[in-house]
């Protein structure tokens, strides 16, 4: 299991915020915040570690997280 810095956890933390915010509240789920969180610590286990990276990483899944979840 890879170990992360504290500085890049509250990146990872940031970036799930910015993604689960774009998600309509009704949709909004522990399920659907979850499975964005994999997508996040997938693209910093390959070394993406900046906030844009990462939001885009949850980002560029979401709609299909959503049909599928929700």
């Amino acid at each position: 299991m890879p170990n992360y810095s504290p500085e890049l956890v509250q990146t990872m933390r940031s970036a799930l915020d910015e993604v689960m915010s774009k998600i309509p509240p009704d949709r909004a789920t522990a399920a659907v915040k979850s499975h964005l969180a994999e997508f996040i610590l997938k693209a910093a286990a390959r070394g993406q570690n900046t906030y844009d990276g990462l939001v885009a990483a949850a980002s560029d899944h979401m709609h299909t997280v959503l049909l599928t979840l929700t």
